[in-house]
């Protein structure tokens, strides 16, 4: 057993981590986005945000800009867990409003599980 930042680990060593995951999920979708297209860009964003609003297991959402690279965005949601994330994707309201921004976004992946310190 190792200490890590205060916590024991059970995990042998060389191995990574165990972790703690309760379910919950953060959505991160990174878009880039000209300068030129920033204003039409965030309203767009702000109807997706608010088109999640209403969806079973959204807890919260935001849009972000980098600080050092104004062209690169975020939007970020918390779900209750995946299958809230993928349902809401799926609504008609959201799948529309998605589209104008599906241009931007950048393919990588985008839902990551919560988890707590190491075991």
């Amino acid at each position: 057993m190792t200490p890590h930042h205060g916590v024991v680990s059970t995990a042998p060593v060389g191995a990574p981590p165990r972790v703690r995951h309760h379910g919950r999920v953060l959505a991160i979708t990174r878009y880039r986005v000209p300068e030129a297209q920033a204003a039409d860009f965030v309203r767009t964003a702000q109807e997706v945000l608010r088109a999640l609003e209403g969806s079973a297991g959204h807890r919260a959402g935001r849009l972000g800009r980098a600080v050092d690279d104004p062209e690169l965005w975020a939007m970020v949601t918390d779900w209750g867990g995946a299958g809230f994330y993928r349902r809401a994707l799926g609504a008609y309201d959201v799948r529309v409003a998605l589209i104008p921004l599906s241009a931007l976004a950048i393919d990588e992946a985008g839902a990551y599980e919560i988890v707590d310190s190491p075991e």
